[in-house]
């Protein structure tokens, strides 16, 4: 029984230009491993220069290190978090991927992932697989999606930081913010926003170290304490909204492409850029 492959299959139906499918991690001919991004040095170097080279092109003009190194890092950490998130929200389902299971081609949105061990619940028809560990409950799976998320990221956060110039606070910042963003993009390609932003909202709730912050979304369904920045006619519009932790300095690049959960947004601007967000 292929326990990630049909969660990959729905994300690849609705988000085509990210497949992931079961297999060996690849090296060479545009592939990189997540191990050797973990390990710094030359594939690292490369796979920041790519974000520059982009910026350079499309806006004419080189960024700072760290704004490429931040966009970077997003590139890899959005879809990498999916890895974890997607089959645990379609099919209670947690894999464990540490960096040497997991590689990237970028040029053609592609990824590998090798499962040789998970996590679910009681009575799924995966439980009595090789490799399984059966959680009792909803909350002890949530436990396992934070601890299996963290071994991943854990290394490649520590690879990133000398590149971004910033603390392990701020760094685990980002991390949940991909963590939220990307599932949340995809639940509402899904057509199930609502289902997503609760998950994340119990999976993050903002007291759970090592990640900084929660999901803390705001909206016609999920509000919580409005602020006085919001719309609250246009919020109801539009659904659910957040801020995110840390900023992605794309404002650098072009101030007016600005991410649409930027935290230096007004209400108005992240109403706006909602459709856009991911």
């Amino acid at each position: 029984m292929p326990v990630t492959s049909p969660a990959y299959a729905r994300l690849a139906a609705v988000l085509p230009d990210l497949r992931v499918s079961e297999g060996e991690p690849r090296s060479g001919a545009g592939w990189v491993t997540a191990e050797q991004l973990a390990a710094g040095g030359a594939a690292l170097d490369a796979f920041t220069a790519e974000d520059a080279e982009g910026i350079v092109h499309q806006y004419g003009r080189p960024p700072r290190p760290d704004v490429a190194a931040t966009l970077a890092l997003h590139r890899y950490a959005w879809p990498a978090c999916l890895l974890f998130t997607v089959p645990w929200f379609l099919h209670r389902r947690v894999p464990r991927l540490p960096v040497a299971d997991v590689s990237l081609h970028r040029a053609t949105g592609r990824m590998t992932v090798r499962t040789r061990a998970f996590g679910c619940l009681p009575g799924d028809p995966a439980a009595t697989l090789p490799g399984a560990c059966v959680l009792p409950t909803e909350a002890a799976l949530r436990d396992e999606l934070r601890a299996a998320l963290a071994e991943h990221l854990t290394p490649v956060l520590g690879a990133f930081r000398p590149r971004l110039r910033r603390g392990p606070r701020t760094l685990w910042g980002l991390a949940t913010d991909e963590i939220a963003e990307s599932l949340w993009y995809v639940g509402r390609l899904m057509d199930r926003e609502e289902r997503a932003v609760a998950d994340l909202t119990a999976l993050l709730p903002g007291n759970t170290a090592p990640y900084a912050g929660g999901a803390h979304f705001r909206g016609a369904h999920f509000r919580s304490t409005p602020r006085a920045a919001d719309t609250p006619d246009a919020t109801a519009e539009s659904g659910c909204s957040r801020d995110r932790l840390t900023c992605c300095l794309f404002y650098t690049v072009s101030p007016a492409e600005a991410c649409g959960t930027c935290p230096r947004a007004t209400g108005s601007d992240r109403i706006r850029r909602r459709a856009t967000v991911g």
